[in-house]
């Protein structure tokens, strides 16, 4: 019978409060010991074989999910996993771009991702320089991979606001980018060139001479993605401006919510 935060207070624990598991409250550890599988034993007042049998209904309903802490990076992944269960490793290269290596009798991707490179295998995701990837970074490469596009960019930019269904996530993309960055860098444009050239930003400054910065990234070999920056003028009263552009194709490689999270990484990198 699956045990609640209740039942394990009520019935299991001694109920003192005395706060030798590290919590202060005897209620307090159950709801550690329910949601977030911290080991039963960590009470160090209940009889082993209380202990014992209890975990064992602990562990039951923790492998069925049972009032445990969802891990949302986790169920997301998963989920990602599964969208591009179906690709074809030796088709991705006609598609995305990358090349095809062998690696322990397995057919992997070596793929180009901003200045680095990950390699695509069966089994997942990883830097190739054995840099670790978080699990939010490796679901936006999944759903690259399981997007299907094959256009090769033709060098029209559009503003984030002018590519569909964007409307909804406007506001995101100025909260979480574009304001950050315009902070981080007013006054500071040699900074911020320094940091677009370290993750492999190509500066274009003088051949576009639209703002007083242009750098073109390349996170993958068919989503270019420009940065626009103007600086403040303190004189003439004109704030800090920052603006990611991307070519029209873009929708063709990545979804909404994964455009967006590129244009965050961007900010995250660059302000690193």
């Amino acid at each position: 019978m699956p045990l609640s935060v209740v039942d394990l207070y009520a019935k299991i624990l001694p109920c003192t409060n005395c706060g030798d598991c590290g919590f202060p409250t005897c209620l307090a550890f159950a709801s550690m010991v329910v949601s977030e599988k911290m080991p039963l034993a960590t009470c160090p007042h209940l009889d082993p074989d209380v202990t014992a049998q209890a975990q064992l209904e602990l562990d039951a309903q923790h492998a069925e999910g049972k009032w445990t802490k969802r891990d949302m990076a986790e169920d997301a992944l998963n989920w990602a996993r599964e969208r591009a269960a179906s690709m074809a490793i030796g088709e991705l290269p006609q598609r995305i771009g990358g090349r095809l290596v062998t690696t322990n009798e397995s057919t992997c991707l070596e793929l180009p991702y901003f200045r680095w490179e990950i390699r695509v295998a069966p089994n997942g995701i990883t830097r190739v320089d054995g840099a670790e990837m978080t699990r939010w970074e490796q679901v936006f490469i999944y759903n690259h991979l399981a997007q299907g596009g094959i256009s090769k960019p033709v060098g029209n930019w559009r503003g984030f606001q002018e590519i569909p269904n964007t409307v909804s996530k406007i506001k995101s993309m100025t909260a979480n980018v574009e304001i950050p960055l315009q902070r981080r860098f007013a006054g500071a444009s040699a900074q911020l060139a320094q940091a677009a050239a370290a993750i492999g930003g190509v500066d274009e400054t003088a051949d576009v001479g639209s703002a007083d910065l242009v750098f073109t990234f390349t996170p993958f070999p068919r989503v270019p993605v420009r940065l626009l920056f103007w600086d403040e003028d303190k004189a003439d009263g004109f704030d800090a401006r920052i603006k990611l552009i991307f070519d029209e194709t873009v929708s063709d490689h990545l979804d909404i919510e994964s455009i967006l999270f590129l244009s965050e990484r961007i900010a995250q990198l660059l302000r690193t």
